[in-house]
């Protein structure tokens, strides 16, 4: 089996968020919400630290520094582009969230979308595609249950069903009487 040091770390704790110790640096903080594959490289990058050191290793100023750049990530050279959150709509700043801030700011702009009445916030509204993805063949999640064609199936005790099908010979209503 795999010795590991006697300071290996099972859990680190970097953003407010567990991640496992076992696993390489770059999968491991994709676990933080708000950090995909990119910006995960990009973090260990500005860290200077190797993306496949697995987390449990690394030494407590590393996991500080690790923190300070996931903080601050414009500070430490990571482009503004990277940005989760461009040209915020108060101040105008770019900004990267993380977890619960991330789910806050996304849940505010939806609804000021949808108080704008915007197209945008319209079709959030009404639980449609929102960004010019065709609608006539897919998300059909959104246009409720698809029931394909059925055939008709006789009805059960009926004749028809008695006799395997073969269909028998009925009188048609007559109108009304009278007439004259």
């Amino acid at each position: 089996m795999n010795e590991r040091p006697a300071d290996f770390k099972h859990i680190v704790r970097v953003a407010n968020v567990d991640l496992p110790g076992e696993e390489p640096l770059a999968f491991a903080l994709i676990n933080i919400k708000g950090i995909g594959y990119n910006f995960a490289h990009a973090i260990c990058n500005a860290a200077t630290l190797s993306k496949d050191v697995t987390v449990g290793n690394l030494s407590n100023e590393q996991i500080l520094l690790l923190n300070k750049v996931v903080e601050n990530p414009f500070q430490h050279g990571i482009p503004a582009w990277m940005c989760n959150h461009k040209k915020d709509y108060e101040t105008g700043e770019s900004k990267h969230l993380l977890t619960g801030t991330l789910t806050f700011v996304v849940e505010n702009d939806l609804k000021r979308l949808k108080r704008l009445k915007t197209l945008r916030g319209v079709r959030h509204i009404k639980g449609l595609t929102v960004r010019g993805q065709r609608t006539r063949s897919n998300f059909r999640k959104n246009k409720g249950k698809v029931v394909g064609v059925q055939k008709k199936a006789a009805a059960p005790g009926s004749a028809e069903a008695a006799k395997g099908g073969e269909k028998k010979e009925t009188k048609k209503p007559e109108g009304k009487k009278g007439g004259k």
